[in-house]
């Protein structure tokens, strides 16, 4: 059983921020979550899919964010508490409906998790969804840790149903990747069948209908702005001249702060969690209290600005300061130190700041080594890559690399260098027929089987529509890889009792009107070698398949990892190319008594067995 089903209320638990936001969508009642899993909001997805197999929830991976939206908007429609849950940039994917979904409104409470990515730990961008709450007109909650995470989720429920309309928790990284003190409340039961009643003048956006839906909007945000100003989320503390508003992680560390350098009772310390919309009242009452005003936020200054506009409108004159030179950046996410040298130079007291810890290298009495990221020894798509290397050489011909969102976006580095282009998820193949029809140079696409089914088909269909000359190279792991092995439409590998029904991907290929298409083992070297030269001559739309499973996710189903194992000889004339086409991680130089040595980490290689088919010094280890 999950440990999200266990425990009494009242029982303390230590969770991840994402672990806690699904207890408390468990709490709330949720009757379907729905998600595209993205870093940092993989976990609220994966916890409930355990949660599912019990039969308390239906749970889905779907196909794109906008899917997973659209899937739990029809559930909210007939009465169930629906949940979709994606990163920052899904929802710019899913924004389409989440427009118009404000107007539609919401039966069943319905909750939107955006986790945004400060600092782009794993992302291709650093966009604050805050605005995206404005921009949609939906309420809005901000978590400072996991307790208020699971606090929010559940309040997140409450609020959507009573103002009908979707709530947007939005948290980062800090707080989905945290883990706290979280006290349990009571789960609540499976809820009965739900009934979708019809109401088409109300629920069907033609223009006649949707006007009349948008001046709802704007009276439902008032509604939503008295409860802003009641909330328990919005909290004043302390008093002084000097005022501080945060929201999100950086409220922690400005408690944190504010109590280390002996401000806590100096400073008037405004903490908001439900931002938007602001309460206007308490935030006018703040700033008639203090002199002075600093604001505390990652990414853009939507509080300060909204600080400054709600001041200008109550003739209040005081300076209001956030982003700028000596103070916060919109570049990045904080840290508890950085706000608390801010806040010290802000309030001109003393602060010591610690010593720096000296370099790990000094510690340890040598250099760390290097660690950049890159595809894991044994991943099949190295061994793609390699082939497009060598054909293109073979044949001379130099070629132009979009690329798309997944672990193969690692085939940037050297020695692969197998990306030159990416913008978002699908993004390959439609750049692709621009990159070919305004350069006529060779291209060769790459995308993922979960990135394909998520945003390729449609660049597909226009490719082929408009008679684009490209080669796609559609890398199929078996899985969603990059995120946490989770499922996609085309696996057939899959978790125990996984209920999906697996989507043939060359049928889909074929069925979108691709004539020239290969199918291949990319670890099976003559064979993938031969294919893609073939392909690379060709014109016109191509597909290649690439398939073979991911190791990581094969050893974490089966429970073992492959014993075969592989060793260079002594013959080795250290010609390199092992090192300087293919670069598997487990293949490394080894300086020593006045030679080097090329070697293989027994302890790394993943047995594929790649390597053995490109040069005759490497074999296999004998068995002892």
């Amino acid at each position: 059983m999950s440990e999200l089903l266990t425990g009494q209320p009242g029982e303390r638990r230590l969770f991840l921020g994402n672990e806690a936001i699904a207890r408390g969508a468990l709490e709330a009642g949720v009757a379907l979550a729905a998600c595209y899993p993205g870093t940092p909001s993989s976990e609220i997805g994966d916890r409930l899919y355990e949660v599912s197999r019990t039969g308390r929830l239906v749970f889905e991976y779907s196909t794109n964010e906008k899917v997973a939206l659209e899937v739990a908007a029809g559930a909210s429609a007939a009465g169930w508490r629906a949940l979709a849950s994606m990163k920052h940039v899904g929802v710019n994917v899913a924004a389409d409906a989440l427009m118009t979904l404000a107007y539609v409104g919401v039966k069943g409470g319905l909750v939107l998790v955006s986790a945004d990515d400060p600092s782009l730990f794993s992302s291709q961008n650093e966009q604050d969804n805050r605005l995206y709450a404005r921009f949609a007109g939906i309420p809005m909650l901000e978590p400072e840790s996991p307790q208020e995470a699971k606090d929010m989720t559940l309040a997140a429920f409450v609020l959507s149903e009573e103002l009908g309309l979707p709530v947007m928790l939005r948290t980062t990284t800090r707080v989905n990747h945290t883990r706290g003190v979280v006290t349990l409340g009571e789960l609540a039961s499976p809820p009965p069948p739900g009934r979708f009643l019809k109401d088409p003048f109300s629920l069907v956006m033609v223009p006649a209908v949707a006007r009349q839906a948008h001046a709802r909007l704007l009276v439902k945000l008032e509604q939503a702005r008295a409860r802003a100003e009641a909330s328990p989320f919005n909290r004043l503390e302390g008093t002084g001249p000097l005022g501080v508003v945060a929201s999100g992680v950086a409220a922690a560390y400005v408690a944190d702060a504010l109590l280390e350098l002996g401000l806590k009772d100096k400073v008037t310390f405004l903490r908001l969690g439900f931002t938007h919309p602001l309460p206007e009242e308490l935030i006018a009452r703040f700033l008639s209290r203090v002199e002075r005003v600093l604001v505390v936020e990652e990414l853009e200054p939507y509080l300060e600005d909204s600080l400054k506009a709600i001041a200008q409108c109550r003739g209040l004159t005081l300076p209001i300061r956030g982003k700028g030179a000596g103070l916060f950046s919109r570049l990045y996410e904080f840290h508890p130190a950085l706000v608390r040298r801010v806040l010290a130079d802000v309030c001109q007291v003393d602060y010591g700041a610690p010593a720096p810890l000296p370099p790990a290298a000094e510690l340890l009495g040598r250099p760390l080594p290097e660690r950049p990221p890159i595809l894991c020894p044994g991943c099949p798509h190295r061994a793609m890559y390699y082939a497009v290397k060598i054909a293109l050489r073979d044949l001379g011909v130099e070629g132009i690399f979009p690329t798309d969102i997944g672990c193969y976006t690692l085939g940037l580095l050297p020695p692969l260098a197998m990306a030159d282009y990416l913008i978002c998820m699908g993004s390959s193949i439609t750049t692709a027929c621009g990159l070919s029809r305004a350069s006529g140079q060779k291209v060769v696409a790459f995308i993922g089987d979960s990135t394909f089914f998520h945003g390729g088909l449609p660049g597909l269909a226009n490719a082929v529509h408009n008679r684009h000359d490209l080669l796609l190279v559609i890398l199929d792991n078996g899985t969603t890889a990059m995120t946490g092995h989770q499922p996609h439409p085309g696996v057939t590998l899959t978790p125990p009792d996984y209920p999906g029904q697996p989507v043939d991907l060359a049928a889909v290929v074929r069925a979108l009107g691709v004539e020239q298409f290969w199918r291949v083992n990319p670890l099976k070297y003559k064979d993938t070698l031969a294919a893609t030269k073939e392909a690379v001559q060709k014109d016109g739309v191509r597909v290649l398949l690439a398939q073979a499973p991911c190791p990581l996710y094969v050893a974490r189903l089966k429970g073992k990892r492959p014993t075969a194992r592989f060793q260079i000889t002594g013959e080795c004339g250290e010609c390199r190319h092992c090192l300087d086409y293919l670069g598997c991680p487990a293949m490394h130089v080894r300086e020593g008594e006045g030679r080097r040595q090329l070697l293989i980490d027994p302890e790394l290689c993943a047995g594929c067995a790649f390597c053995v088919q490109l040069c005759d010094h490497i074999r296999p280890v004998k068995a002892k």
